[in-house]
């Protein structure tokens, strides 16, 4: 194997041995370990690891070590996962008419801040097609109707599969996805929304926040499940506000909130630190990426 940074993600029972049974396997395959990061989960009795390894003269091949370390897994129940760092995830964005994580997003991938190639951008206005355009980025309107909905998700789901996308991110696409297209992308759609859900729903929850004097504003990423906005959630950050604060305000800071959770959990997913159990996401902060 070439020399690359490969990186394992393991979830299982917990039980006595697992750390030196998973680094003992590594040592032995002439991996170096660069980091090695674990939570146990005292309430589910469950265990989850994220290593990293240097695969530099290492004379195993991809097959030869999923082989054995397939046999390794098996009778410890392990639920696993591998990267090798070679390849460039595939990224499609989809958003309506708001356009601060959007341009957040494109900004951010051109200074190299994610790793990852942003093929496309999908909406179902015409409005941001500038945004899109300024990153070279191709824009693709496709408008949904109540009796749309169906046909219009067909081409979406299209667009995704013929550009090999990996992961989708719901950049404030004000659209609510059917369970056919949720489920046929499981833990590949990441979306945000403000933090006053649910007790803020509707077009205006920054009016609705200031009626009610809120103290706290915030914003929420999360993978997209069947129950809307109630999915794994990956990243969360508030910030405090004031009665000084009015609804134009609000926003001002509720976006600003947006970008920053949105690029961090996007960041995450595509660093692999992510495991998801169940509705929770173990999230593991970076080790020296």
């Amino acid at each position: 194997m070439k020399s690359q940074v490969v990186t394992f993600l393991i979830k299982c029972p917990d039980q006595k041995g697992l750390v030196a049974k998973i680094t003992s396997f590594f040592y032995e395959k002439g991996f170096n370990i660069l980091s090695c990061q674990q939570y146990v989960n005292a309430i589910e009795d469950s265990y989850f690891m994220r290593v990293r390894l240097n695969a530099e003269g290492t004379n195993v091949s991809k097959e030869d070590l999923e082989k054995s370390f397939s046999a390794l897994a098996k009778p410890l129940q392990f639920n696993w996962s591998v990267n090798y760092g070679d390849d460039t995830k595939n990224v499609a964005i989809m958003v309506s008419h708001t356009s601060h994580n959007l341009y957040d997003l494109l900004s951010r991938n051109k200074e190299g801040l994610l790793a990852c190639n942003i093929k496309l951008v999908i909406s179902n206005h015409n409005k941001l097609r500038h945004i899109a355009e300024m990153f070279n980025v191709p824009y693709y309107y496709l408008p949904v109707t109540k009796e749309t909905k169906q046909e219009q998700e067909a081409q979406v789901m299209e667009l995704l599969d013929s550009n090999n996308i990996d992961l989708t991110i719901m950049a404030r696409y004000m659209q609510i996805l059917s369970s056919n297209f949720i489920n046929k992308y499981p833990e590949k759609i990441i979306n945000i929304h403000h933090s006053f859900l649910p007790a803020f729903q509707g077009a205006n929850p920054y009016k609705k926040a200031y009626e009610r004097g809120v103290k706290l504003i915030g914003a929420t990423a999360h993978y997209a499940t069947e129950d809307l906005d109630e999915g794994p959630i990956i990243e969360q950050d508030v910030e405090p506000v004031t009665h000084e604060s009015t609804p134009t305000t609000l926003k001002r800071i509720g976006a600003d909130i947006e970008k920053l959770v949105l690029a961090r959990a996007v960041k995450n997913h595509l660093n692999h630190q992510i495991i998801v159990s169940g509705n929770r996401a173990i999230v593991f902060p970076e080790a020296g990426e």
